[in-house]
């Protein structure tokens, strides 16, 4: 694949992303694009592996290790480097229904198994998928494409997320009615108004659905089921209903002061500035505003990275973030070899902003708050923090142990919690007699052909791009009607006597 000698030809190389004290004065995305000859060089890089590990899926010390989607990496490395777009954009399209968005915000674990990384630096593959579809619209090859036969079944997709959109594609390409229902006011879920735009562009979103409503994809926003929609209701209707809400239920910090106002969830700052970005390019005023503000971020994903470069658009005055864990490794530990995830230590593009501007990256490392402080107005104003060590318990579990004479105490204006999920929302499943796991999560084997469906309320936000569309098209295609419904984006709820 590729040219058999590029990877000792060519380096490593990716375009020089915008300056980052130039890119958080606007909200437009930061990535620059590299030119068709530099393309062509980077995918020569991928190697005759013999076999590769780049597109293989699976979990590794509980991290995904190659692509969890299978993308027929090496495939179209070599088409891009034999300049055949077009059908480097076919093969890419064969695993991923949306690569302009997995080309832009997937943390790409196929790079953390490249087999040129065991001891180069590896493939470019995140940078070359987003090309190829870019390129693939900038030439007008990717268009809708409605179902030639209907089945007469109807679908609905609770869930306009990324979950929600690969099964809504899926259904409709095998010729099923699908009606996708969002209680936002904008369809896309995560994508729309989870990501912030810098990262992930708004008009890219909509212009993906706006060609599945062109296949026939029907779209319902403001249609909270379970809460302002019984979630029976949709049996009613409908032959099948798939699940696709995700783990939207926050980790909050139950702490002294929690009360206090101007301590937010991190998904509520980020949905309220995109969406009053969209709604009026934030002159209404109706979100979370960071200006002038001590702000600390606490938690350390890419949320959290999420929060600190929103943070940084608005004109924060400091910004400081906590995260529990050790500080990673600048390389490779033996306890994390190749084709593992590589948990070493990089800068976002979050943190490098902060560094920019405010001179050193404003992450603190093994660090957790005691107690939130406020003003006579219960505002709060301080976060008090101390440090931690991690040491085993009895049942030989890690947990934090308070470091005797560590606490610090931090300016706080703003405080944002980004410590992850706990599980999906409880209204649709207990609707819906969903049964659900020991961590509240719906009850879906973990599986593919020929067993039960996965959930998207059961693997949750933190992975929802990576698994976004884990689909067997080529088992869709030669198998019955509803068989497609295994996939790894749903919880399929049938109807007695339907026979799926």
């Amino acid at each position: 694949m590729g040219k058999p000698t590029g990877f000792m030809e060519y380096e490593r190389e990716l375009p020089v992303d915008r300056s980052p004290l130039e890119r958080v004065k606007d909200w437009d995305e930061f990535h620059e694009h590299f030119s068709e000859v530099k393309l062509q060089q980077q995918g020569a890089r991928c190697m005759d592996c013999g076999i590769p590990f780049c597109h293989t899926g699976q979990l590794i010390g509980g991290m995904a290790s190659g692509c969890p989607i299978n993308n027929l990496i090496p495939e179209w490395n070599d088409l891009v480097y034999r300049g055949l777009w077009k059908e480097a954009l076919e093969r890419l399209h064969k695993t991923n229904n949306f690569p302009e968005f997995t080309g832009r915000v997937c943390p790409a674990p196929c790079e953390g198994s490249c087999v040129l990384g065991l001891n180069e630096l590896p493939v470019t593959i995140k940078n070359i998928e987003c090309a190829i579809i870019d390129n693939g619209f900038e030439q007008g090859w990717v268009t809708a494409e409605p179902p030639q036969k209907r089945t007469g079944k109807k679908v609905a997709v609770i869930g306009s997320g990324p979950a929600g959109l690969a099964c809504a594609a899926q259904l409709n390409r095998a010729g099923h009615l699908v009606t996708v229902y969002e209680r936002a006011d904008r369809i896309g879920g995560l994508l729309m108004y989870g990501i912030p735009n810098m990262k992930l562009d708004k008009e890219i979103v909509q212009r993906r659905i706006d060609l599945m409503a062109a296949e026939g994809v029907k779209f319902i926003t403001n249609a909270d089921i379970g809460d302002g929609i019984p979630a029976n209701k949709l049996k009613d209707e409908f032959d099948a209903i798939v699940i696709c809400t995700g783990a939207t239920k926050p980790r909050d910090m139950p702490i002294p002061g929690r009360e206090l106002k101007g301590i937010h969830f991190a998904m509520e700052f980020l949905h309220a500035n995109t969406k009053s970005l969209l709604d009026s390019g934030h002159r209404n005023g109706n979100y979370i505003l960071a200006k002038d503000k001590h702000v600390i971020v606490v938690g350390g994903g890419d949320t959290g990275t999420d929060c600190v470069g929103t943070a940084m658009r608005h004109g924060c005055k400091t910004l400081t973030q906590i995260e529990i864990l050790p500080r990673p490794p600048d390389t490779r530990q033996p306890d994390n070899p190749w084709p593992e995830w590589p948990k070493v230590y990089k800068l976002d593009y979050g943190q490098e902003e902060v560094a920019a501007k405010f001179g050193d990256d404003p992450r603190i490392y093994l660090t957790t708050g005691e107690k939130f402080v406020g003003d006579d107005k219960g505002n709060v104003k301080e976060f008090h923090t101390y440090e931690v060590e991690w040491t085993k318990n009895e049942q030989g579990a890690f947990i934090p142990k308070r470091v005797p004479g560590s606490d610090k105490v931090l300016k706080a204006d703003l405080v944002l919690l980004a410590m992850g999920f706990l599980g999906p929302e409880e209204s649709v499943l207990t609707q819906l007699g969903v049964e659900r796991d020991s961590r509240s999560n719906a009850k879906a084997e973990f599986g593919w052909s020929g067993r039960s469906t996965r959930a998207a309320a059961r693997r949750g936000n933190a992975t929802a791009i990576l698994w976004v569309g884990r689909i067997s098209r080529s088992e869709a295609a030669s198998s019955p009607a509803y068989s497609l419904l295994n996939i790894a984006v749903g919880y399929l709820l049938r109807r007695r006597g339907l026979g799926l």
